[in-house]
């Protein structure tokens, strides 16, 4: 199914596909492969690739790498946030940033089923967190289950 047919499908507007598919992930919603939801999970990603790809290009001050990651999760990011790039994501919608965090190069979030980064959190090198499996009977292995990962403060 086609993207614009999914926004038909989903309640309209880009946006509001975004939004179903982030209240399916938080609340748990098994993903089918190939499923409507699975394509938005695919579009959402592409997405990413072309931030994220701007992101880990060249220099970039500290306000550059904040309003790329602003574009990438779309919402504010507080000013104390600092990141040493390259920096990968798979979504980026479902990654919510606290305040005072800094992420170390090299880190890969797969934040589809939600990452909440609390306060004063310090994120080391080449870090990965996944939120999403895979079925385990081979007969379903392109289905996914999302799981959130929350780190709380001054960790």
């Amino acid at each position: 199914m086609k993207v614009l047919e999914q926004s038909e499908r989903f309640g309209g507007s880009l946006q509001a596909v975004t939004e179903r598919f982030l209240r399916a992930m938080n609340d748990g919603e098994k993903v089918i492969g190939g499923s409507g939801l699975h394509q938005i999970m695919t579009r959402l990603s592409r997405e990413a690739m072309k931030v994220t790809a701007r992101l880990n290009q060249g220099y970039h001050e500290p306000q550059e790498i904040q309003a790329l990651m602003e574009e990438l999760t779309g919402r504010r990011i507080d000013d104390s946030f600092r990141m040493f790039p390259p920096f990968y994501t798979d979504c980026g919608k479902n990654l919510h940033i606290g305040k005072n965090v800094f992420i170390n190069s090299g880190c890969q979030f797969q934040d589809q089923g939600g990452i909440y980064i609390g306060d004063g959190t310090l994120i080391g090198h080449s870090v990965v967190l996944a939120t999403l499996n895979h079925d385990l009977d081979p007969a379903h292995r392109p289905d996914m289950y999302p799981k959130p990962i929350r780190i709380g403060k001054n960790v």
